[in-house]
């Protein structure tokens, strides 16, 4: 990292779904979103993975989840801005969560050392915006050319999900809309909604029969991406479908298997998700030469 890069420090929300050593590597500062089960409530990096199944199978009522405090965002952003650093802040989608607003109203107290950048994303939609970030500010690139750049990245993020059930989200309350749209029929036929995202809102793409043809549905979309600079795999307690998905994905766009990141989504996501959802995550490449 250059003398400039080491001026402006990254900061994040842990729905980014990002590996540890990505992270440690960008050195981004992570802010934890909070999950309620069994009675307790938890950051989100704070419970495993088995865990986390385990209380959900156990407790009698779902799992509910909130965002950080205005405080813990401005305890962070204290911490740059007195080292003299500024502090470029990237969130998921605020069309379904008060996250990015929170965040914002603790950078109030900043100025313009502190910028919140709404990802209109998740998971690694979001997370794949932040390693490009991180690349270019370790080259050296300014707060302004770092913002253009997510912009760009922002307008090519492509994520594409299959749910198992809805019943997470319907009780999370996030995606009524395209809930409304499916009506009786999800509840009686058992359909599995495949939903993307545009411009941060979550859209109904259609619906199968089966998690195996929802997949599918997936891949055949994915297709029209191509070419893409990056692809990840990530799921909600479906280890096996996030494989079957990101073989698929390889083959059908012929990307390097070995190149496309799979892993599970923290406890908050799994919790609107619910339990078999599996998703991809793509970054088309640029078409208009405006990367860094």
């Amino acid at each position: 990292m250059n003398r400039l890069g080491d001026m402006i420090s990254l900061v994040t929300d842990s729905s980014c779904d990002l590996p540890s050593r990505i992270v440690e590597r960008f050195q981004i500062v992570v802010v934890p979103l909070l999950v309620h089960i069994g009675g307790e409530s938890y950051a989100d990096d704070e419970l495993s993975r088995e865990r986390y199944w385990q209380e959900r199978a156990e407790g009698e009522a779902g799992p509910q989840t909130s965002q950080p405090s205005v405080g813990a965002f401005e305890e962070v952003f204290e911490r740059m801005v007195s080292r003299g650093k500024q502090v470029l802040c990237v969130m998921l989608t605020g069309k379904h969560t008060g996250t990015v607003e929170v965040a914002r109203l603790a950078a109030r107290r900043f100025g313009d050392a502190v910028c919140v950048f709404d990802s209109y994303s998740l998971s690694l939609g979001l997370g794949f915006q932040l390693l490009e970030a991180g690349r270019a500010r370790n080259l050296g690139h300014s707060m302004e050319e770092l913002l253009a750049l997510l912009e760009d990245v922002r307008s090519r993020v492509h994520a594409l999900v299959v749910l198992d059930t809805l019943e997470s989200v319907r009780r999370g309350g996030r995606a009524g809309a395209f809930i409304a749209a499916l009506g009786r029929m999800s509840r009686v036929l058992k359909v599995k909604p495949v939903v993307n995202f545009v411009e941060g809102r979550v859209q109904l793409l259609g619906v199968a029969r089966s998690l195996r043809r929802g997949i599918e549905r997936i891949v055949a979309n994915a297709e029209d991406l191509a070419p893409v600079d990056h692809l990840a795999v990530m799921h909600a307690g479906n280890p096996a479908g996030a494989e079957v998905l990101a073989a698929r994905l390889a083959e059908r766009l012929r990307f390097p298997r070995d190149r496309i990141l799979v892993g599970e989504t923290g406890s908050v996501l799994a919790s609107h998700a619910g339990a078999g959802a599996v998703g991809a995550f793509a970054v088309s490449k640029s078409q208009s030469g405006t990367a860094l």
